[in-house]
């Protein structure tokens, strides 16, 4: 009975949290909504549209792009852990993955702003001179400093692929053995076991890593402030200095010195970022569920 009542209190204290949460973030931000000129401000109120849009825009861009080149190393990297290396190898790497993902975010943002931001210079300029055609590398030549979105999403996605490499090698572990043999003896090569039979059953599993990678991308804060040049748009092209900003970088450069009628705006861009990543985290359960009925 007393186990019962303990775990039962401890699962009804996450769902407290997070109602708690979001009751602070609406209520807060409720005067940036009645002030704005969306819900009956002036002609000369704030537009939360204009405010908020181009930071939803950039949050989303940079998490994608983010997570569209952490995903396929990740898998790489849990499949050659799980299936490939030999045991002398995999169990270090293994360890090394994990101190990764618990590095603080900081030392990311050093890392990218002091090391990746000048060596990026010639492959932009070979991007954008070879490959403009295409809109993401589209625009003027780019120019140093290379605090551009580009930037900042590789720097989150070095961020997030500790997580995602983790969670997917410990799926790909748990592959039933005797499919594995079941497959080989019928003559399938190693990849085509592994295309065949370990990639299939854990397929959920990287959907919910690539999810937590989103999560963490999405609310990234002090790297991306520390790469990222602000600016205001919904531009595509990603390899321009001060076109874009993220709803967690904005929130930490502007917060300090907010006034009352900022800050509240400033909190409806939280309440937002917290809508955002609750419906990712719905469709990925979604997903999850309907991949495990399969």
């Amino acid at each position: 009975m007393i186990f019962t009542g303990l775990s039962v209190g401890s699962g009804l204290i996450i769902f407290l949290t997070l109602a708690l949460v979001a009751i602070f973030l609406t209520v807060r931000s409720l005067p940036a909504i009645r002030d704005s000129r969306e819900f009956g401000g002036g002609a000369d109120a704030v537009s939360l549209w204009e405010f908020t849009a181009p930071l939803v825009f950039g949050t989303v861009f940079a998490a994608v792009l983010a997570l569209v080149m952490a995903v396929p190393v990740s898998i790489g990297i849990a499949l050659f852990i799980s299936h490939f290396a030999p045991r002398r190898l995999a169990t270090p790497l293994g360890f090394m993955i994990d101190l990764l993902a618990a590095v603080p975010s900081v030392v990311f943002g050093l890392w990218g702003g002091v090391w990746l931001v000048p060596k990026m210079q010639g492959l932009y300029e070979l991007l954008n001179t070879y490959l403009g055609w295409i809109p993401l590398f589209a625009g003027p030549e780019p120019e140093p400093p290379m605090r551009n979105l580009a930037t900042a999403s590789i720097v989150l996605a070095v961020m997030i692929l500790p997580i995602i490499t983790a969670v997917s090698r410990e799926v790909f572990l748990q592959t039933p053995r005797l499919q594995e043999e079941a497959a080989l003896a019928l003559g399938a090569t190693r990849w085509e076991t592994i295309r065949t039979v370990v990639l299939p059953f854990g397929r959920a599993g990287v959907v919910s890593a690539s999810m937590l990678g989103l999560g963490r991308a999405l609310g990234e804060t002090m790297a991306v402030l520390m790469v990222l040049s602000p600016g205001s748009s919904f531009s595509l092209h990603i390899l321009e200095v001060g076109q874009h900003n993220t709803i967690a970088a904005n929130i930490a450069s502007q917060s300090a010195e907010a006034t009352p009628d900022v800050m509240a705006r400033l909190i409806f861009t939280g309440l937002v970022l917290f809508i955002i990543t609750f419906i990712i985290n719905a469709l990925a359960r979604a997903i999850v569920a309907r991949s495990a009925r399969a």
